[in-house]
């Protein structure tokens, strides 16, 4: 696959930045083009030389943070029997934090309805592939440990993120380890807790 310019990368970014930074502050439907090539310092024809319009820039904008996401949902290595749970759980709520402004924008009451779904979608995956190396053999039981676990991971980020990640990324792996373990306990080993000092 050709590289894509440095020139073009950089340009892309600050019209994303652009439109996560306006969607932080109003709705999808009343932002135009004319406020996100402003925001990004562009004039419209080099935003149109990128993307056929706003919903295109949001759908491209999407993929790219849940492709980033998705790097980090390798819950074990090749050649690996063990699942380590707790050590992807981590980087993942990291990249959460670190792209606090994108995902608060996406999950805010007057966000973005289907990123949610995808978000899901991206995360059932996830697990229904660490499940065919696990201990569950009936297909409708693992359906539903499927459905309850991306449910309330999706559940827990929504509110964390809502609740400006009061929280640590630590605390949080942790604590959604802890659960996670306590129902599927063929996860892997249990990690140390985090000490006082740790979590604060």
């Amino acid at each position: 696959m050709p590289k894509i310019d440095r020139r073009i990368n950089k340009t892309r970014e600050a019209i994303s930045k652009a439109l996560i930074e306006l969607m932080s502050v109003k709705k999808f439907e009343n932002i135009t083009i004319n406020e996100i090539s402003e925001k990004a310092n562009l004039n419209r024809g080099t935003l149109y030389l990128h993307y056929t319009d706003k919903y295109d820039l949001l759908d491209k904008c999407i993929k790219d943070h849940l492709s980033k996401m998705v790097q980090f949902c390798t819950l074990s290595k090749p050649g690996e029997e063990r699942i380590d749970v707790f050590n992807s759980l981590l980087p993942m709520f990291q990249h959460f934090e670190e792209h606090f402004l994108f995902y608060s924008s996406m999950l805010s009451d007057q966000g973005i309805t289907c990123f949610q779904e995808q978000l899901s979608r991206l995360v059932k995956n996830g697990i229904t592939e660490r499940l065919k190396t696990g201990e569950i053999n009936q297909e409708d039981k693992k359906e539903i440990v499927v459905q309850f676990m991306a449910s309330a991971f999706v559940g827990v980020v929504e509110w964390w993120i809502k609740n400006n990640m009061s929280l640590s990324p630590q605390i949080m792996a942790q604590e959604v380890w802890d659960i996670f373990e306590r129902n599927y306990s063929p996860f892997g080993e249990y990690p140390p807790r985090l000490s006082a000092d740790t979590r604060i």
